[in-house]
């Protein structure tokens, strides 16, 4: 009979255990999923036309990722092709003997009604979101953002960015609950600026 007990008080223990496992997941996803609903969905442009967005574009400044691990003067090229697609050319140059990388790819329109919504892919089948939450009056500007917040790029038709045109970018990122002090400014335009 105390053996009986005793496993039977192993069995509720173990219960009580996994019980109290699960509720603290439970909270804990609970708490996770409230806190990313405290943050509002991330804004595009009204409107962006294609014909005067391609072209040349540096980069000022982006979010780190691996994939531009070691980049220097970043720039992008956007190029029209059939079918209403863009095709995309990334470079820069890395290393002490600036050598050139590139890769090729391919960008389409996901939202029709304003254009500001893409969708960028270089190795096929995989894509990414590619949506432009700021853009100048001239498309002198650009800045381009991921929906869940984890990439950044602000771009320039010219290699250079004025500061005050630069911290009125950084104003707007923040109402997008954007955290600007990730970001990484082109070396090559700004060896000692904080992006603070």
């Amino acid at each position: 009979m105390l053996l009986s007990s005793e496993i039977g008080f192993s069995i509720i223990l173990r219960c009580l255990l996994i019980s109290a496992f699960c509720a603290t997941l439970f909270l804990s996803s609970a708490c996770t999923f409230g806190r990313k609903e405290l943050i509002p969905p991330l804004q595009v442009v009204p409107h962006v036309d294609l014909e005067r967005y391609v072209g040349t574009w540096h980069e000022i400044a982006r979010y780190p990722h691996r994939f531009q691990e070691g980049c220097m003067e970043s720039s992008a090229i956007y190029t029209p092709i059939e079918g209403e697609k863009i095709g995309v050319l990334n470079q820069c140059f890395k290393g002490p003997d600036r050598k050139l990388s590139s890769v090729k790819g391919k960008a389409w329109v996901i939202d029709k009604e304003t254009n500001a919504k893409l969708k960028v892919s270089f190795f096929w089948p995989f894509s990414g979101d590619y949506w432009i939450i700021d853009l100048g009056e001239n498309y002198e500007y650009a800045v381009v953002g991921h929906p869940s917040r984890k990439y950044l790029w602000i771009l320039s038709r010219t290699p250079q960015m004025d500061e005050v045109l630069y911290q009125r970018i950084l104003e707007n990122l923040r109402k997008q609950s954007y955290d600007v002090s990730k970001l990484i400014r082109a070396a090559s335009i700004y060896p000692s600026a904080s992006s603070q």
